[in-house]
C-alpha cells in the first residue's frame, strides 16, 4: 500500500498571503507576531482557504526558516499506517517492514510539523499524540529508544473542533493542546476584491508557465465577486486554469463561465430590467437601452495617447459609489448590496474618496 510522500522543504521561499481586505490584513499581521514564538498554532478555516500556506508562512517568518518543513496530512494516510509515518518504525516491527524508517516527527527536527486535517486522525492515535505534546518525547514502532520530539507543531482543520468533541470524535484534552494559539483564516467571500486579486495572480502564473493568456471580458468580475466560492480560493484557481485552457487567447465572458456562475449573473441582470419602468414612456426605453448596454457592452477602445488606467479606474470606481448612495439615501447597507460589496469594503472606500458618510437609517422620519 503506497502512502503520501514527504514534504520537506528547506530552501523553499516564503508564501505570501495575497489580498487587501481587512481580514486578511488582520492575518498578516497575526501570523507575523505568532511565528517569532515557538507556541503550538491552530489554523481553522474551510476547505481551500489556505492553510497550509499559512502554515508554510508562519514557518518561513520563524527563526525555524532555515530547517525543515514537513507536512502530512492526517486525513490521506490510511489509519494502520499512520502511527509509523508520525513516529516511524524499527526493522520488523510489522509485516513489510524490512529496514527502519524515521517518522515526520523524527524528520522534522527542530523544524515544522504540519498536521493537516487533524480531526481525521483516529481516537488511539489521538492519545500517541497527546503524549508526544505533553512530554516532547517518542518511540519508533516497535522500538524502545526514547527520542526527542523538538519541532514546532502548527495543526489545521475544516472541521469545528468543539462540535466534533461534543460527538465524541474528538479528545477535548488535546484540543486544547493544540489550541494554544488559534488562527481562524477568512473563506474568500468575505475577502471582497481580494477575489479579483487572486484571479489576476492566478492568470499571470499560468501564462508564466506557458498555458497561454485570457482577458476577463464585461461582467466576469462582477459574477466572480457575487459567487459564494465554497471552494474558496482552491476553486478559484481551479477555475482560472480552465478557463486558460478553454479559452486561450481570447477573452472569457460571463457565457463561459459554469451555469452556477451565469445563474447569478442573469438572476441579477433580470431583477435590474423587472425595475425598470415600463415601456410606455420615453424614459423607459431610454433606461432599456441602457440596460441592453450593460448586458452586451462594446470593448473600452484605448487613447493613442495612453491612459492612466488606476486613475480611469477609481473615477468609474468613486462615480459608482456616489451614485449608489445617492439611490440608496445614504444607506450604506442598502448601496453596499446594489454594488455587490461588504458593509464594510464599501465604508473603507467611502473613507478612501473622502466621500460623505452621515449613513442613515433608512427608517422614515
Amino acid at each position: 500500500m503506497t502512502v503520501a510522500p514527504l514534504q520537506i522543504d528547506q530552501d523553499a521561499p516564503a508564501p505570501e498571503l495575497v489580498g487587501d481586505s481587512p481580514g486578511m490584513t488582520a492575518l498578516r499581521a497575526l501570523v507575523r507576531r505568532v511565528a517569532a514564538t515557538d507556541s503550538t498554532v491552530l489554523l481553522q478555516g474551510e476547505s481551500g482557504t489556505g492553510k497550509e500556506l499559512v502554515a508554510r508562512l508562519l514557518h518561513g517568518w520563524s527563526s525555524r526558516a532555515a530547517r525543515a518543513f514537513v507536512a502530512v496530512n492526517c486525513g490521506a494516510i490510511p489509519g494502520e499506517l499512520m502511527e509509523s509515518e508520525l513516529f516511524g518504525h524499527e526493522r520488523g516491527a510489522f509485516t513489510g517492514a524490512q529496514s527502519a524508517r524515521k517518522g515526520r516527527f523524527e524528520l522534522a527536527g527542530r523544524g515544522t510539523l504540519f498536521l493537516d486535517e487533524v480531526a481525521e486522525m483516529s481516537p488511539p492515535l489521538q492519545v500517541k499524540l497527546l503524549r508526544v505534546l505533553q512530554e516532547r518525547t517518542f518511540e519508533r514502532v516497535g522500538g524502545t529508544e526514547t527520542l526527542h520530539a523538538p519541532a514546532r507543531i502548527v495543526a489545521a482543520t475544516h472541521r469545528d473542533l468543539e462540535q466534533q468533541i461534543e460527538i465524541g470524535r474528538f479528545r477535548e484534552d488535546l484540543y486544547y493542546r493544540l489550541n494554544v494559539v488559534p488562527i481562524q483564516i477568512p473563506p474568500l467571500r468575505e475577502r471582497g476584491e481580494d477575489i479579483l486579486l487572486l484571479a489576476d495572480l492566478a492568470l499571470r502564473r499560468l501564462d508564466a508557465a506557458g498555458l497561454g493568456r485570457v482577458r476577463l471580458g464585461e461582467g466576469v468580475a462582477a459574477a466572480l465577486l457575487r459567487y459564494r466560492w465554497p471552494g474558496n480560493v482552491r476553486e478559484l484557481n481551479n477555475l482560472m486554469e480552465r478557463l486558460v485552457i478553454m479559452h486561450a487567447g481570447s477573452v472569457v465572458g460571463v457565457c463561459d463561465l459554469p451555469v452556477k456562475m451565469r445563474d447569478d449573473a442573469a438572476l441579477a441582470l433580470d431583477a435590474a430590467v423587472a425595475a425598470l419602468p415600463d415601456d410606455d414612456g420615453d424614459d423607459g426605453d431610454g433606461l432599456r437601452d441602457l440596460m441592453q448596454l450593460v448586458a452586451e457592452p462594446a470593448d473600452p477602445v484605448l487613447p493613442a495617447q495612453g491612459i492612466d488606467l488606476r486613475a480611469y479606474l477609481e473615477r468609474i470606481e468613486r462615480s459608482l459609489i456616489e451614485q449608489a448612495l445617492d439611490a440608496s439615501d445614504h444607506v450604506i447597507a442598502h448601496a453596499a448590496g446594489k454594488l455587490g460589496l461588504r458593509r464594510t469594503t464599501l465604508v473603507e472606500k467611502i473613507r478612501k474618496y473622502g466621500l460623505r458618510e452621515d449613513e442613515r437609517s433608512g427608517a422614515p422620519s
